[in-house]
């Protein structure tokens, strides 16, 4: 594909250059696992340059700009995503290895994110708190200073959208370093920015290794916040890094998700909810339904409604726009593949496969292509029931009892979300209360996204909130004032 600018540059005050000895990290088409483009390998020393410039952008123009100008230019920036929607579409789908499809609504995803937080930024407010005679008091929402964004590669346009866009609106300026493995949209999205009026050093963007840029920019002394989505044993250390430096974190981290399928929910419409959340962007997402939990009256015709959508699934390159395209990189599929293997050996059964079509089914094709697969019978206590495996692998749960129930859903260390399906309100009310998990869904999965409702789990799915208004709270500390004045 033709890139539409230098991936090699990296942003800093407004500058787009190489990093620091022109250094440069290969990156794969997930596609094909032939070469795509080069990035730039940022070091410590584009790091310091980075958060530099945006301290001094705190104290510029960006200090003095109103709420309502701020959202103005993330207003801009969202119009500007739109107007860009085709090439930041094929960017991802080639990066990612993203359907067409899935890409082209990320990036919808992201204009939507940004025109969320545009209209939100000037309805931020403090509060009058009633005291005592002779006080007046109030309270003040103000921005932490400059913010680190670390982004994983699975989404990279919807958690860019969601992380710098509510930290713009608060005021904060950013560094943000995205995944090595993905970084062509934040890269444009980058170039957008400036075209939408953002001043110089409020968004600096360095590309590079985690252990090298991500680590130096995790340990700054000058970051105020840090946001990070990603894995659990990267998250333990940015947590580490965050502690030493006294700064508050945000953590969205693994999940294990369950859809909880009761006797009496509606099949018929949660059967694509059961399937599609566990295979969506080949199963690389956090809130992926990988734990499919059916009652014994509906265990066998639920299963066999599965089974058969899988068997029709179909897995090739992403400009194919099928049901799934590759995952990531070749490290990414071996572990996937490690986790079916380690299926089969401790006996479980494998329900269903999708099937490899078209250049994915050739055998010369060196991309990365994992069969959707569903084990079926799977006991909770299994690793496959357990584990993030963070590829298109659903295990099927059988249940019995509301309280047995409960028990499997919150029996692993993850809470992130969990959707339950059954017609009886008492029941959902109960689920809901009983369940430990960031976002409970009734009678549906995802509520399509919904950039308006907080998401964060609980346990090892991290801390803290984003997306909605709580996001902005996340952004922002809350600083009270009270007046004596007699």
């Amino acid at each position: 594909m033709n890139i539409p600018f230098n991936s090699q540059h990296i942003l800093i005050n407004g500058v787009w250059k190489n990093a620091e000895n022109n250094a440069t990290i290969d990156v794969a088409n997930p596609s094909t696992g032939q070469a795509l483009c080069k990035i730039g390998r940022g070091s410590s020393s584009d790091i310091n340059q980075a958060v530099k410039a945006a301290n001094d952008a705190l104290g510029g123009e960006w200090g003095r700009t109103s709420a309502m100008e701020r959202g103005r230019v993330l207003m801009t920036m969202s119009r500007l995503v739109l107007d860009n929607i085709d090439m930041l579409s094929e960017l991802e789908s080639y990066d990612v290895g993203k359907p067409t499809k899935q890409a082209r609504a990320d990036a919808i995803a992201l204009a939507r994110y940004l025109e969320f937080y545009a209209g939100s930024a000037d309805k931020v407010m403090g509060h009058t708190i009633p005291y005592m005679d002779g006080y007046t008091v109030y309270t003040l929402r103000e921005p932490h200073g400059v913010a680190a964004h670390i982004i994983p590669w699975n989404y990279p346009m919807q958690i860019l959208g969601r992380s710098v866009g509510a930290a713009l609106a608060m005021g904060n300026t950013c560094v943000l370093k995205p995944a090595e493995e993905a970084c062509l949209t934040a890269l444009a999205f980058g170039r957008i920015a400036e075209e939408a009026g953002l001043p110089k050093g409020v968004l600096n963007i360095v590309t590079g290794l985690g252990e090298e840029a991500g680590a130096a920019l995790s340990n700054h002394p000058d970051i105020h916040h840090i946001s990070f989505t990603g894995s659990v044993a990267v998250g333990k250390l940015i947590q580490k890094a965050a502690g030493e430096n006294i700064v508050p974190v945000t953590l969205e981290l693994g999940g294990k998700s369950p859809q909880i399928v009761f006797d009496d929910a509606d099949i018929d419409k949660a059967i694509a909810f059961l399937v599609n959340g566990g295979i969506q962007n080949a199963g690389q997402t956090c809130s992926a339904a990988s734990r499919i939990m059916l009652q014994r009256g509906i265990y066998d015709k639920v299963l066999n409604m599965m089974i058969e959508r899988y068997q029709a699934l179909e897995v090739g390159p992403a400009i194919d726009d099928l049901d799934v395209g590759p995952v990531i990189s070749q490290k990414q599929k071996e572990v996937v593949e490690g986790y079916i293997l380690k299926g089969i050996q401790n006996g479980l059964e494998i329900a269903a496969q999708g099937k490899l079509v078209g250049a994915a089914a050739d055998p010369n094709n060196e991309g990365y292509y994992v069969r959707p697969t569903l084990f079926k019978d799977v006991s909770p206590r299994e690793q496959l029931a357990l584990e993030e495996i963070f590829g298109p692998v659903q295990v099927v749960i059988p249940f019995d009892t509301e309280a047995e129930a409960i028990e499997i859903a919150n029996g692993t260390e993850f809470g992130l979300i969990t959707g339950i399906w059954t017609a009886d309100g008492g029941r959902q009310m109960r689920m809901a209360k009983a369940i430990k998990a960031g976002q409970i869904f009734i009678n549906n999965y995802g509520a399509g996204g919904g950039v308006e409702l907080p998401f964060g789990g609980i346990g090892k799915s991290g801390f803290g909130r984003e997306k909605g208004f709580e996001a902005l709270y996340g952004f922002s500390i809350l600083k009270t004032v009270a007046a004596h004045h007699g």
